[in-house]
Parts: structure tokens; C-alpha cells; sequence
């Protein structure tokens, strides 16, 4: 390929100094761009019998269109009580396709108790028809693998209202009877939310999920006397910065 021309004709015209910082900058908006995002997917309010919940999602990344260094948090529980499931993860994402990044990095699960640490390997982008999808796959500090399926769509009624149904799956190679997990399916999640856009980084909403467990791990729930499988309705807020 020919060499990069280093005379520019817009500079006969206007001022070169500041024809080189519209060049900087055009370079920057298309191909070294720089920047962050906060999402909280779910922040919710879920009304249980025996003790009303809250749930929490969120995935923040710091970089470019290429790299890019991604936080994941999740957690539940219900109030009054400790927290029952709380999981970080930091990855390093990297671009593999316009629709696709790959990602590796460490989980650690703060609760439930004893803890456990992954190295995680998944991907994540929008397949077609904007089905976003997410597998991730975790080797535990103990040697136990675990995998895990996430999809969603945002289905537009209008401009502003967005109904978003969504699943997931968890699964495990192996039982681990410490933290009530068996193998196989160990639990799984279907729900619908509905939520109005006040503003694009503002949207409450409310929905319904269905969330059970199933094998040994329904087992394990029922001997420490909780059921495995419950429905609630739920009400939060998505929001981003």
C-alpha cells in the first residue's frame, strides 16, 4: 500500500493547528476511541412470602471498541436477613468479531459460604434478530466446573416502552454438597420485565420470574427447609451512566 499523505489540503485553507486537532479527534471517534459504561440491568424490589427480596445485576466496562477491562456483580437476598448470593467477576474482553467479544478472567463468590474463586472463560455479543446471549464457563479453586447461559431481547412497544424477557441456565460437572449445589441443571430462571424510558439511562420497570432449581440441588434447598421453586413479581429501575 502507498504511504499515508502527509500534505493535507485543508490545511491551504484553514488554520493547520486547528485542522490537526479535527484530525486527532477523528481518529480517535473512529478507531482509538476511549471510554466507560455502568450498567445496573436489574436493581429490584421482589415481594416474597415470609420476607420481601432485592436483586441486583450490574456490568461496568472501562476501554475501546477492541480491549477492554469488564466488572460483573450479582447478587440476592432477602431483608433483614444475610445476604444470600453475591458474585464479582473481572474480566479482560477483547473484540473477536463486530458482535462478539471473548472474555477471561476471575469470579470470586463472596457469598454463600465457604466461598469459592473461578477462572472464567465465556463470550458474549448479539446474535441475530438482537438476541443478546451470554456462556460463560468456571473452573473453581477446588476443581469444580461450572457453566452458565444467559439470553435476553428487547422487544419495543413504542419508542419508550421495552418489554425484555430473559433467561438463565446453571449448570455443574460435579455435586458440591458444601455450598448446596448439585450436578447437572442446578437452577434456572424465566421472566418477563416491562419498562418505560423516562430517559435512555433511566427506565423503572416491572415484571414477573419464575426461578427454580432442579436434581440434587432442589435436594439440598429442601433439606435445609426452603422450597426450590417459587414465582414473584418484581419492580425495580435499569439504569446506566
Amino acid at each position: 500500500a502507498p504511504a499515508a499523505p502527509t500534505d493535507h489540503a485543508a490545511d491551504a485553507l484553514f488554520d493547520p493547528a486547528v485542522m490537526a486537532r479535527s484530525r486527532s479527534a477523528l481518529r480517535r471517534e473512529n478507531g482509538a476511541f476511549s471510554g466507560s459504561m455502568i450498567l445496573f440491568d436489574l436493581a429490584e424490589y421482589q415481594p416474597r412470602p415470609g420476607g420481601d427480596g432485592y436483586r441486583w445485576e450490574s456490568d461496568a466496562w472501562f476501554g475501546g471498541d477492541i480491549d477492554r477491562l469488564q466488572i460483573k456483580t450479582e447478587g440476592e437476598g432477602s431483608f433483614g436477613k444475610p445476604i444470600d448470593d453475591f458474585e464479582v467477576q473481572a474480566l479482560y474482553s477483547r473484540a473477536i468479531s463486530p458482535f462478539w467479544n471473548a472474555h477471561v478472567g476471575i469470579r470470586h463468590d463472596i457469598a454463600p459460604n465457604p466461598s469459592r474463586t473461578y477462572a472464567v472463560f465465556g463470550v458474549e455479543g448479539l446474535a441475530p434478530y438482537w438476541l443478546h446471549l451470554t456462556g460463560q464457563l468456571f473452573l473453581s479453586d477446588k476443581g469444580d466446573v461450572r457453566a452458565r447461559f444467559e439470553g435476553s431481547y428487547d422487544e419495543r412497544i413504542t419508542q419508550k416502552l421495552i418489554l425484555q424477557p430473559r433467561f438463565e441456565l446453571n449448570l455443574s460437572a460435579q455435586d458440591m454438597p458444601a455450598i448446596g449445589v448439585g450436578s447437572g441443571l442446578t437452577s434456572f430462571e424465566l421472566g418477563a420485565r416491562l419498562r418505560y424510558e423516562l430517559r435512555k439511562e433511566f427506565a423503572p420497570y416491572i415484571g414477573v420470574e419464575w426461578s427454580g432449581q432442579a436434581g440434587d440441588t432442589a435436594r439440598y434447598t429442601r433439606l435445609s427447609g426452603d422450597k426450590p421453586n417459587a414465582v414473584n413479581v418484581v419492580a425495580g429501575i435499569r439504569f446506566w451512566f
